[in-house]
């Protein structure tokens, strides 16, 4: 099992999104993603979230909404919960990732991106503005086979 976050800085209407690019043996190569990582022993989820933006993007975090919890059930890899936040507010000048290439993208454009397929359903949750939400997401490699949220079948699946 896996704990960790993903988080979208939000500033005039764009994400700031993480092209996997530099790291060797990387499940997300050639995806955008947004900042995050994996916990630390004794993290709770904002923890995690703030330490894995300083590191990856030089910023110190002030203000935040944690979004949802994401499910992710593989046939690959092991089960993972992550943590979606969304970044309002922060200090900081901006830093070279050691994982990929930061760039901000316009919201309109996110889904054009090559991402995971369940990716693109919380990106519209959280472009809709959809108050706090559990969306478990299923994988057959690659391949998003199921997808609930809040308990109940949504699109996006085979």
């Amino acid at each position: 099992m896996i704990l960790s976050t993903t988080c979208y800085l939000e500033k005039d209407g764009k994400y700031l999104m993480l092209y996997r690019d530099k790291k060797e043996s990387d499940m997300n190569e050639g995806k955008w993603l947004g900042v995050g990582g994996k916990f630390e022993p004794g993290e709770s989820p904002e923890d995690c979230m703030r330490r894995e933006i300083w590191e990856e993007t030089g910023f110190t975090v002030r203000r935040w909404r944690y979004r949802g919890l994401v499910t992710f059930v593989s046939d690959t890899w092991d089960t993972e919960y992550m943590h979606l936040f969304t970044i309002q507010d922060w200090t900081g000048e901006a830093k070279d990732c050691d994982e990929g290439t930061l760039r901000w993208i316009d919201r309109e454009r996110l889904l054009e991106l090559p991402m995971w397929e369940g990716d693109r359903l919380f990106l519209e949750l959280l472009g809709q503005d959809v108050p706090f939400f559990s969306l478990k997401l299923c994988y057959e490699g690659e391949k998003l086979v199921y997808a609930e949220k809040d308990g109940r079948p949504c699109g996006g699946t085979a």
